[in-house]
């Protein structure tokens, strides 16, 4: 996203077909019971038509309308985005492959609480139902793995319905790792490299 041309293809495909449901979502959900702003999905990834759905916690500062991209994306100009791109890259899963989201989808750049998980409940429910493709749902973090949980609980049929694996795994952010112990950050970072790989394993079946 550091590229402008890149940038503004992003910009001119805010609605093409393959993201039009997902961020006509997004239009509506943005300032829902004064909740504030959230990014679009860049067109960059499949949409519609993915068939892995990557839920961290929050927007990140570089998803921001003037200060960033105004996107989710794995391209987009931050630490965070650059090692997950190149998690997926190692591991053969396509941008195409994949659509971004969040536990607490709209921007408020901390942790969310128990309230504001249980918030990103019902958005992941609706985009779930826009993925007729979805094999493989991965959860990176704690907090996408508690709003998880409140899915579960919430909508067992969702979870039961078996048509998608749920993996799990720590998210790519820098602090997610950091550890005094080098031996469990070790862990920790091969955790992560395990999870793509076993992300990638189960869209060749």
């Amino acid at each position: 996203m550091a590229d402008e041309t890149f940038r503004i293809e992003q910009e001119d495909g805010r609605y093409a077909p393959h993201v039009r449901a997902i961020n006509e979502m997004v239009d509506g959900l943005r300032d829902q019971d004064g909740r504030g702003w959230m990014p679009h999905v860049a067109p960059w990834h499949g949409g519609v038509d993915a068939r892995v759905l990557s839920v961290l916690r929050d927007p990140g500062p570089k998803t921001q309308d003037g200060v960033g991209s105004g996107f989710l994306c794995i391209e987009n100009d931050d630490p965070t985005a650059e090692r997950q791109c190149h998690a997926f890259a190692e591991a053969g899963i396509e941008a195409l492959d994949t659509t971004p989201w969040n536990a607490y989808p709209w921007y408020i750049n901390r942790k969310p609480n128990a309230s504001e998980q249980q918030a990103g409940v019902d958005p992941l429910v609706r985009l779930l139902a826009l993925l007729p493709d979805l094999r493989v749902v991965l959860l990176q973090g704690g907090d996408a793995q508690a709003t998880w949980r409140r899915l579960e609980r919430k909508h067992p049929e969702i979870a039961d319905q078996g048509r998608f694996q749920v993996v799990s795994t720590y998210h790519p952010a820098k602090g997610a790792l950091r550890t005094p112990d080098p031996a469990e950050r070790a862990a920790r970072e091969q955790h992560r490299k395990d999870a793509c790989h076993r992300v990638a394993e189960l869209l060749q079946r």
